[in-house]
């Protein structure tokens, strides 16, 4: 079997339930939640940010139910882009494809950047760009050696950030009831605290959707990992379900504790930067319970979950280019992949444009900085295609005569969840950045938009110069056949 593999260049299933799980989870508990999660308070109130990411939390086990359903009925390395292509339209899955793909390559040099400003916290006489390449050489060591070795990696990485805020979790509650922190209990009065419970209402509840959203990216890496995993038809229904409750769990809880002891007033919550761990929301506890060293800490598990933000981003760059040349939409030689499994190719591509990326803020900051811009908005293109590409699936599938029953796992609520999940995801877009319209501040409409004419440009393109058209739903392809599987490996 495994000279088989070596032979056909296919990519290796060694991805357990376990790592699954993880994936998905390491790509939504990071710096948003340990720093950003007060910055939502301030700005809604206790209730609003915990209505916002109830709803944004809802909305994401939506559409990763409507991912799981195609992703156990066609298991596919970049899945969703690769979903877009067959059951919509080829210019929607090329479009999508390359526009998370650009929105990877500029994730992992930004990570990169922040390793560098979070290392200072401890050495602040050593300049930040060293920990940042040395970070880069880490991370693609890892995805270099083989798929298990990036699963192994999240898992233990995304673990440190699970018992952190289990105990985070923990330790507020033992604030609350007075048993540390030598002031007695805390009762629910910052919810009630001058404007609290809800603080610039609708419009309040609506910013948070975006910090939200922010937060929750990383959930649709499960999908890409899909194509690698030992049994996706279980492995990715459970990692999915399980993760989806412990996401939501996590963070409403992890803001109802910050409120009960952190009024929305306090200045400190309107921290949103790295260099910041000293005002993290979480440090504040830890400092409130009598902790020693809790900012050196923090410190340290941003840090982690940094690094496992990079890395993941640098696995899903990888296997969207590698899913792109499969797909006839990128160079064929990007659709290589080695005895080891890995897409040789596309991993050292995806790192040269990450280096390029990450040296435009030496020779030309304004340059990254619209960089940057031009990611903003990619995650929620993204969560769009799946709904659409859900829906359609699931209209083809009933169309050419199956039943619901065929399928191994069934999304919840069909039509429902996917028509919210893009009905969410449009509101969101569009109230990116309203005072910048209010204002009439073209530059700053320019930065955070920049993702939606990249789209329709790449999308325009090739409905253009190919003819694609939205695919009759008699004709779309079903079969589980994946596409250009015909590449062979040699040794390297």
């Amino acid at each position: 079997m495994a000279k088989e593999k070596e032979q056909t260049g296919q990519m290796q299933r060694s991805l357990k339930t376990r790592h699954l799980s993880m994936i998905a989870l390491g790509g939504s508990i990071g710096t948003g939640l340990f720093i950003a999660s007060g910055s939502a308070i301030t700005s809604a109130g206790p209730g609003g940010a915990l209505i916002a990411y109830t709803v944004m939390g809802i909305m994401v086990y939506f559409l990763m139910t409507s991912l799981a359903e195609m992703a156990t009925y066609i298991p596919l390395t970049g899945s969703f882009a690769a979903y877009a292509s067959k059951f919509v339209s080829p210019a929607l899955g090329f479009a999508l494809g390359w526009n998370y793909w650009l929105n990877c390559a500029i994730t992992v040099p930004v990570e990169a950047t922040t390793v560098g400003l979070v290392m200072n916290f401890w050495f602040p006489h050593i300049p930040s760009w060293v920990f940042s390449a040395i970070t880069f050489a880490l991370i693609f060591l890892i995805n270099y050696l083989s798929v298990k070795s990036y699963g192994e990696t999240e898992f233990w990485l995304a673990l440190v950030k699970v018992i952190t805020v289990i105990v985070f979790l923990i330790v507020g509650v033992l604030v609350i009831l007075g048993i540390m922190g030598g002031r007695g209990p805390v009762d629910l009065q910052n919810f009630t605290y001058k404007k609290a419970p809800f603080v610039h209402g609708i419009s309040g509840i609506v910013n948070v959707f975006l910090v939200a959203g922010f937060s929750f990216q990383g959930t649709e890496m499960i999908g890409i990992a899909a194509g690698e995993s030992e049994n996706p038809e279980k492995s990715v229904p459970e990692a999915i379900k399980s993760t989806f409750w412990r996401i939501l769990l996590f963070y409403i809880c992890t803001i109802f504790v910050i409120a009960c002891i952190l009024p929305y007033t306090d200045k400190n919550l309107l921290s949103s930067n790295v260099t910041d761990v000293v005002t993290s929301p979480f440090t504040l506890v830890f400092n409130r319970a009598g902790l020693a060293a809790a900012a050196s800490v923090m410190n340290t598990v941003i840090l982690v979950a940094v690094l496992s933000s990079a890395n993941s981003w640098m696995y899903a760059s990888t296997r969207m280019l590698f899913s792109q040349a499969r797909e006839g939409f990128a160079w064929r030689m990007f659709g290589y992949v080695n005895k080891r499994g890995i897409p040789i190719y596309s991993l050292v591509g995806t790192t040269v444009i990450g280096l390029l990326i990450w040296f435009t803020q030496f020779i030309g900051p304004q340059a990254y900085n619209y960089l940057i811009g031009a990611s903003g908005l990619s995650g929620f293109i993204a969560w769009l295609g799946i709904a659409i590409s859900h829906y359609r699936f699931r209209r083809a599938f009933i169309k050419q005569g199956h039943d619901v029953s065929e399928l191994k796992y069934h999304a919840t609520l069909f039509p429902f969840g996917p028509i919210f999940a893009l009905i969410l995801c449009v509101v969101v877009i569009l109230c990116q950045n309203l005072d910048a319209f209010v204002k009439l501040d073209w530059q700053s409409i320019a930065v955070t938009y920049m993702t939606i004419p990249i789209f329709i440009i790449l999308y325009l393109y090739y409905k253009l110069r190919y003819g694609s058209h939205l695919i009759p739903l008699d004709q779309v392809d079903l079969s589980r056949k994946t596409k250009g599987e015909s590449y062979e490996a040699s040794d390297q």
